[in-house]
């Protein structure tokens, strides 16, 4: 009796320790869990990833296809306590950083994950280089922990699908800043139009390139429980030899221009110039004017006086100037 007493107690023993004792778990400040119960996640009622504003980003004919249920996720702290039959799934939701050119699968592809390659419209072969940053989507951990395999893995297919569709498409603004610049002398834009697609402008459109991204990537996560935060895209390095004939053009373009600059300046100045001797030539004509108006006007209010007026002022300036002179002389009238 006392033997099966104690093989009770042993096996009550042993159910409290391996099942009760051991199912209490925690979750960490950057994680978040979903609970299994027999292997189906606890799921919020009915309520779908389709009732959320994270599935607005995606088209009409994607919606039933990743239409997942919301399920019920564990918030950091504990403990928390789970039954034999119930599995606790955990996640961490920090912010990650890759590079862009990584392959999950085949890490020894884009040249060891560094570089990623994209062709142009001009058939131009292009490595492209930047990082992604890129979160766990607590709104769809279904789509992340049961809906999607390896879910980083279509993130990557799906980001570079979609980059190289957009290189491949990729078309610059004309705007009338492309004309020649003066002196008939191309810009480097007009020099670089003989390639097909300037490298100069994806070089130049590189922030609008990355919004692009964003935009385009925001589907990921109604798609595969990841959100894409950021996609900084820092580099785009043509081959070899068209790097050299583009840096040619760009040396030349830039003495020319300087030369040009430099012949502008010296051409303003000397206008600047000519135009301040014009300045100084008019005051001083219209210094040495001035005075002869003022006396036409004297004289006319002296004519007004009467008609005798004139001929003494002019009788009396004959003086000053007999008084100032040395030697005079005078015409001898005729006989």
């Amino acid at each position: 009796m006392n033997i099966v007493f104690g093989v009770v107690v042993g096996l009550v023993a042993w159910f409290l320790v391996r099942y009760l004792a051991a199912g209490m778990y925690t979750v960490n400040q950057s994680e978040r869990a979903v609970k299994t119960r027999f292997g189906r996640a606890e799921r919020v009622g009915r309520a779908t990833t389709l009732q959320d504003p994270i599935a607005e980003h995606l088209r009409p004919e994607e919606k039933e296809r990743y239409c997942y249920p919301q399920v019920r996720v564990i918030p950091p702290g504990g403990p928390y306590f789970k039954w034999p039959w119930e599995k606790v799934h955990k996640v961490s939701v920090a912010t990650q950083t890759i590079n862009m050119a990584y392959d999950p699968e085949t890490p020894s592809a884009n040249r060891d994950g560094t570089i990623l390659e994209a062709v142009t419209k001009d058939q131009l072969n292009t490595g492209l280089t930047g990082q992604i940053r890129y979160r766990v989507s607590e709104k769809n951990l279904y789509a992340y922990l049961f809906g999607v395999k390896r879910p980083i893995v279509h993130v990557m297919g799906y980001f570079t699908s979609v980059l190289r569709e957009r290189i491949a498409n990729f078309e610059a603004p004309r705007p009338p800043a492309l004309a020649p610049a003066a002196g008939g002398i191309p810009t480097p834009e007009i020099a670089t139009a003989a390639m097909g697609v300037s490298i100069n402008d994806l070089r130049k459109n590189l922030r609008d390139i990355n919004e692009h991204m964003d935009l385009e990537c925001k589907s990921s996560e109604a798609r595969y429980g990841i959100a894409l935060e950021a996609s900084l895209i820092t580099g785009i390095d043509p081959p070899q030899d068209v790097e050299a004939a583009l840096a040619a053009i760009n040396t030349a373009y830039n003495q020319v221009s300087s030369d040009i600059s430099l012949a502008q300046a010296g051409a303003d100045q000397k206008m600047v110039q000519s135009r301040t001797a014009v300045e100084i030539e008019t005051l001083k004509a219209q210094a040495e004017v001035e005075p002869l108006k003022a006396l036409a006007g004297q004289l006319g209010l002296l004519k007004q006086s009467g008609p005798d007026a004139l001929p003494i002022y002019l009788r009396n300036v004959r003086l000053k100037l007999f008084s100032q002179v040395r030697r005079v002389i005078l015409e001898a009238p005729h006989v």
